[in-house]
């Protein structure tokens, strides 16, 4: 009987309430029929549903690694509560009696086999059947690239739209953000969805929200905002008009290791990224910390982790999209407390802190040796790195904040607040990024202040236009000499 474990039903459940309404159908005996296959790759429940008939939900364990779960429900959740409540029977060491593979299973395994069988090398092939598969990628690399190229041209047309909405309120002033008729605004961001400008699409929805808020409160700082949304609108359209323009002109659709692509709404596959060599192999990935955050113009959370390349230490970030409107349909992220060791890691274009993402993964505990390689890459002298942050953070395309290793060796409090002090004399303002979880206030009250001594800080550099200087947010401290890291955040 396959061994199933509680940790495991909860790692691939959709969200928490799957794993109740699982468990409360196995602990009812909803489960009319349980049955298994003599090899035990396949498992098949009959369980009573709010129907006439029962639904039919099985596990199919043919590649251990990656089980299929199937179920004739109409529910969208994957797994659904019904596979999960099979898990619990599974679980529990109930009685499963032997019966023969479904033909329906055995069709799906032939399909799933028949598509990740190894094709035959072209000089194991026949004339005929070389032909064939020349043939085929032509007429799909022809397709592709047609639609690639309709699609730029659609999106050079929204751009127009945007750029004619950006010159109008420019023109009209932004002291007419009071007067702004929302319902045009809404209807363009509307329409950008139609023309593959998803980027656009967003920085249109935060001025939205910008021009909301002032007309409710009146408040000065909606303006800063709108102007810094503006200006990141108008760097976008320009960058992006001279990049389309130049692949028409070169008549190339192929996928470039450039931020634009994703900017404009465009959607990368991990074959895709390492397709153009932003893959990494056998990665070592310590996760220093964990927070979610609610992007309202994009109308969904955003789980984001930040991890420590143990080859170089590098930053890199983990980020999981639930939307508001399928938020039950996509499972929530959680903290690792450990190590992921990596087969193949797709990176995604950036200029710092790029995301990444992978299909599988070891997790392991963190090792002695993990916390003094992390502690070996901490920046020691921040003036050598604030020039290239402050150039980064001008880019109005960049991320607003950007996060490094700082070896510290003291922290404490200054007239301004709270203040990281290096040994060789620089320092910089601990302060919380507005549109983050606040994590300056935790500090205070750590109950073991030698934590604030000799150590190494994962910060999230910004830079405060009020004050007009680079601070940090610090996310987590790794004391000298100790195995352990101690989370702000998660």
């Amino acid at each position: 009987m396959k061994e199933i474990t509680e940790q495991f039903i909860q790692s691939i459940a959709p969200n928490a309430a799957a794993v109740t309404n699982g468990k409360k159908i196995s602990n009812n005996g909803d489960f009319k029929k349980l049955s298994r296959s003599e090899d035990d790759t396949l498992f098949i429940g009959e369980c009573h549903g709010s129907g006439k008939n029962p639904y039919i939900t099985s596990a199919d364990y043919i590649d251990p690694d990656h089980p299929v779960f199937r179920c004739s429900c109409p529910s969208r959740q994957f797994p659904c509560k019904h596979s999960i409540g099979l898990l619990y029977e599974m679980m529990s060491g109930k009685e499963f009696e032997i019966c023969e593979i479904p033909e329906d299973v055995a069709r799906k395994r032939g399909k799933i086999a028949a598509k990740s069988a190894p094709q035959k090398a072209p000089e194991d092939m026949t004339d005929e059947e070389r032909a064939k598969l020349e043939k085929k990628k032509a007429s799909a690399a022809k397709t592709a690239k047609n639609a690639r190229a309709k699609k730029l041209r659609t999106q050079l047309e929204g751009l127009d739209l945007v750029e004619k909405a950006v010159n109008d309120l420019v023109s009209a002033g932004l002291g007419t953000m009071g007067g702004t008729s929302l319902s045009a605004y809404k209807n363009l961001s509307k329409q950008l969805g139609d023309y593959y400008l998803v980027g656009p699409q967003r920085l249109f929805n935060r001025l939205i929200i910008e021009v909301t808020g002032f007309q409710e409160d009146k408040s000065e700082r909606h303006y800063d905002n709108a102007i810094d949304t503006l200006e990141k609108l108008h760097t976008l359209i320009k960058k992006s008009r001279e990049y389309i323009n130049q692949k028409l002109e070169n008549d190339d659709s192929t996928l470039d290791d450039t931020i634009l692509y994703e900017e404009l709404g465009g959607a990368w596959k991990l074959t895709e990224l390492e397709n153009i060599g932003k893959c990494k192999k056998n990665a070592k990935l310590s996760q220093l910390s964990f927070w979610v955050t609610f992007d309202e113009a994009r109308g969904e959370y955003i789980d984001t982790g930040a991890w420590c390349d143990l080859d170089d230490g590098t930053v890199y970030l983990t980020k999981n999209y639930r939307p508001l409107k399928s938020l039950k349909y996509v499972k929530e992220e959680d903290s690792v407390f450990g190590t992921a060791e990596i087969p193949s890691m797709a990176i995604y274009p950036a200029d710092m802190n790029a995301r990444v993402r992978w299909d599988a993964a070891n997790i392991r505990d963190y090792s002695g040796e993990d916390y003094d390689k992390i502690r070996s890459f901490a920046v020691k002298k921040l003036s050598d790195d604030a020039k290239a942050i402050k150039n980064t953070l001008k880019n109005a395309m960049a991320s607003p904040i950007i996060y490094k290793l700082v070896e510290f060796e003291k922290i404490g409090k200054c007239a301004d607040g709270l203040v990281l002090k290096q040994e060789c004399g620089d320092t910089i303002l601990l302060e919380d990024f507005p549109e983050d979880e606040k994590t300056v206030g935790h500090i205070e009250m750590l109950p073991d202040r030698k934590l604030l001594q000799n150590g190494t800080a994962l910060c999230g550099f910004w830079y405060n236009a009020e004050k007009l200087r680079l601070v940090a947010q610090p996310l987590c401290i790794i004391p000298n000499g100790e195995n352990r890291i101690v989370r702000l955040l998660y």
